[in-house]
């Protein structure tokens, strides 16, 4: 059994030494960011601005981010093209790919042409090694279908 004095000392000492760890961690993961991400162009600035107003983020996930019921977006230009994308933000049909309904927000020119720069300004992000997983199952119901 400790002493009072000994389990102030071990408290103190294993405090200091969780702070520096956590320090050392936070100095090492900056160190490794890379500064020169590309500027977001107005066009980009507003098809954020259209992603963030609709809520994608309710259903998708990019760069990690979001939810887990509609496809990952990150990349998205690069797996299925400017034109598929755009058709898809254009249509005045819900989009329903494995029974997993979209709204139809029948988007105009721009506005789809401004979602499209949006996607291809977060295709060249450096994601330090976060890579696309097509996920067809939530990760939080694996178990359940294994």
């Amino acid at each position: 059994m400790l002493s009072k004095q000994q389990a102030k000392m071990l408290f103190l000492i294993g405090t200091f030494v969780t702070f520096a760890v956590f320090i050392g961690l936070t100095i090492y993961s900056l160190s490794l960011v890379d500064e020169e991400q590309p500027a977001l162009s107005e066009a980009a600035a507003r098809g954020k601005h259209i992603w963030e107003k609709n809520n994608c983020m309710g259903c998708h996930t990019i760069l990690g981010e979001g939810a887990y019921y509609a496809p990952e977006l990150t990349n998205v230009i690069e797996r299925r093209g400017e034109a598929f994308v755009k058709a898809v933000l254009m249509s005045d049909q819900p989009w329903a790919p494995n029974g997993r309904k979209m709204v139809a927000y029948g988007m105009s020119e721009q506005d789809a042409n401004d979602v499209v720069e949006f996607f291809k300004w977060t295709n060249q992000l450096n994601l330090n090694g976060f890579e696309y997983v097509d996920r067809k199952v939530s990760p939080l119901a694996i178990k359940k279908v294994k």
